[in-house]
């Protein structure tokens, strides 16, 4: 997925689809994991500043309550928001269609209408890119890239290495990983702080991190440039952990690299954690092209009015940014 404005990709770091076998992953000079979402890391060495992770200076930004999400929260988050998701809504009406449709014919035809114009109006190219260009395009890429002291990607770009797959693949969101080898190449930072674990309940396998870290590895990155997070289950999980391996390792300024529509969100949470944080967003779903596709001829912009899954895959995961935002802003994440 190409880049607004000329964002480029460097020859010698490859595709999506090929990526090499999988190699063996490695940590850079024994950085311990972070031991779950308030744990404390290990000394990374003994030329790594001693850290005190629960004593913070005044100066420290204040952590809300427990690191720890329960459980039945993290699982909520997850199944609530479908409910309210323009598939999940329709859905919801027509089975209150199908309840009311003898004794309350005229309940079932609204709720029927409900859903139809729901599914109708999420999955046209004109709504779904205007909401999707809503988010992507608060934080466009820089003409240079300056230099920063490290390179954190956020996880959700890989799929384990299940069978069939022969080894680690690339989601939609690859680009990150990709990316963030690029930028690596570049000499932007000297070392890449890969966040991302595996949530339970959706299948085990190895964290993100270790899956991410199996694709660098593959396509030349060293092992030693690489720090694995393996514990975040959600982005302010990532924020939380990648701050402590900034203040165990002394680093002020970091270059993030996410999916360009959950750039806001996740720029947010960093900042709100004292971190100095410089986005490099990647995996524009909406470019200038593609918008002006929308219009460049009559039969288009008819075309593109009619219902299409993949314009409603993006309007629902816009709309899922902004639900996000609204319940990361109540817990005082942002």
């Amino acid at each position: 997925m190409g880049g607004v404005g000329g964002e480029g990709r460097n020859a010698g770091v490859g595709g999506k689809g090929g990526v090499g076998g999988k190699g063996g992953v490695g940590r850079v000079g024994g950085v311990g994991r972070v031991g779950g979402v308030g744990g404390k890391i290990s000394s990374p060495s003994s030329h790594t500043p001693h850290t005190l992770l629960s004593s913070f200076s005044p100066h420290t930004p204040h952590t809300p309550s427990s690191p720890h999400l329960p459980n039945m929260f993290l699982y909520l988050s997850k199944l609530l928001p479908l409910f309210f998701y323009p598939l999940g809504l329709a859905c919801v009406s027509l089975v209150v269609a199908l309840v009311t449709l003898w004794r309350q014919p005229r309940i079932a035809a609204i709720a029927i209408t409900l859903a139809l114009t729901l599914l109708v109006f999420c999955s046209n190219a004109w709504i779904a890119k205007s909401l999707v260009r809503s988010l992507e395009w608060q934080n466009l890429p820089l003409a240079e890239i300056p230099n920063a002291e490290a390179i954190v990607v956020l996880g959700g770009a890989t799929k384990s290495a299940f069978p069939p797959r022969p080894t680690v693949d690339l989601s939609e969101s690859g680009d990150r990983v990709i990316y963030a080898a690029q930028l690596y190449r570049q000499k932007k930072a000297p070392i890449i702080i890969l966040s991302g674990g595996r949530i339970d309940w959706r299948g085990s396998g190895s964290p993100e991190s270790g899956d991410m870290a199996t694709i660098l590895t593959s396509i030349g990155i060293p092992s030693q440039a690489i720090i694995q997070e393996p514990e975040s289950l959600n982005t302010y999980q990532n924020a939380v952990n990648v701050r402590k391996i900034l203040e165990a390792r002394r680093i002020k300024q970091v270059l993030l690299i996410t999916s360009a529509i959950h750039m806001p969100r996740s720029l947010k949470i960093f900042q709100r954690q004292g971190i100095n944080v410089i986005p490099a967003p990647t995996d524009f779903l909406v470019s200038q092209g593609e918008l002006q596709e929308i219009a460049s001829t009559p039969k288009a912009a008819i075309l593109n009015l009619l219902p299409d899954t993949d314009n409603l895959h993006q309007f629902t995961t816009a709309l899922k940014e902004y639900i996000g935002s609204f319940v990361y802003r109540l817990r005082g994440w942002l």
